[in-house]
């Protein structure tokens, strides 16, 4: 393969292209194959409907400012491929994506027997294991780690963190979590490991039963937010995203560094500083063009759409438009 030309865009067009099919299996293979990767930065994993990608912004911002190196795996990205994986806020470049891209590549394709009965990793899954490839060789000292979909079968399930956290639960991807919120709950639950703390968001009751279930069957301590900072978004800190949304993740995002092990030394003024400081783009985000406003947002179901909604009403009263 030549790593740095149309050969790279095409393999990762051919695996977006197989479409998405849950499960651990070619995953493990492929980090097995990769020498376990995953296993060499310590890391928060992060589950949830809505909120995952701003929850671990803030966490990013706070470690980051402690002096600790680190590494921050979302999805989807807004523009370019390499904002899933960067390393102190700095995006993987085309040209190194190129380059894992050529160096896995083979590795992937020997994971697949001769008879074809067992299937090649998923895009998803060739970009998690680049991730936790390049934190690793990048030495990060700590890495967020937000899943792709649900949980339990999903390819960053193969981490065991110091943290887990759910920040909610809420319809959404119905035909692989299923169509109630038990079921989806069961899928996000998937992540918690035994004896490590689950942090978790404002849930309706149902799916929190099913996840203090879980948790209790793993010895996982959970922490929850409005049972320990109430249910009152005044309460919680504050934070440079704009939304009641966004105090409801900063409290989470506080809880999650609270119960981080004493040696990461997030202090709670550390903490407030830090959420004063996110970039965290397309979330509620202003711009300003030919004397026009305009609002950037990437809700994408129901629960993210009533989030909007709140926030574009406390603008109309705050315009009178």
């Amino acid at each position: 393969m030549n790593a740095g030309g149309a050969n790279a865009r095409d393999y990762l067009r051919q695996l977006k292209a197989r479409g998405v099919s849950p499960g651990l299996e070619r995953m493990q293979r492929l980090v097995a194959a990769l020498g376990h990767p995953e296993r060499a930065t310590p890391c928060v994993h992060i589950a949830g409907t809505n909120g995952k990608g701003s929850v671990a912004a803030m966490l990013e911002a706070a470690l980051r400012a402690a002096g600790w190196r680190t590494g921050l795996y979302t999805s989807p990205h807004l523009v370019q491929l390499g904002e899933r994986i960067q390393v102190n806020r700095q995006p993987l470049q085309w040209e190194q994506l190129a380059a894992y891209i050529g160096e896995f590549a083979p590795r992937a394709q020997a994971l697949t027997d001769a008879a074809g009965s067992v299937a090649p990793p998923s895009y998803f899954e060739f970009m998690t294991a680049m991730a936790f490839t390049h934190f690793a060789r990048e030495r990060c000292d700590i890495a967020i780690i937000e899943c792709g979909m649900g949980g339990r079968l999903d390819a960053t399930n193969v981490v065991t963190p110091e943290v887990s956290v759910i920040t909610s639960i809420g319809h959404d991807h119905g035909e692989f979590l299923g169509h109630s919120l038990a079921q989806i709950a069961m899928e996000k639950a998937g992540i918690i490991k035994t004896g490590r703390p689950v942090v978790i968001g404002r849930l309706p009751a149902e799916p929190e039963t099913v996840i203090r279930a879980i948790a209790q069957e793993r010895n996982a301590a959970v922490i929850s937010l409005p049972e320990t900072l109430g249910v009152d978004p005044k309460n919680y800190p504050t934070t440079n995203l704009e939304g009641a949304h966004q105090r409801e993740n900063a409290g989470v995002a506080l809880l999650s560094a609270q119960f981080l092990p004493a040696r990461w030394r997030i202090t709670a003024g550390l903490m407030a500083r830090a959420l004063q400081q996110v970039d965290w783009p397309g979330r509620w985000q202003r711009l300003r063009a030919s004397n026009r406003q305009i609002i950037l947002d990437g809700a994408h179901n129901a629960e993210g759409a009533d989030s909007l909604e709140r926030n574009l009403t406390r603008l109309r009263s705050e315009t009178g438009r």
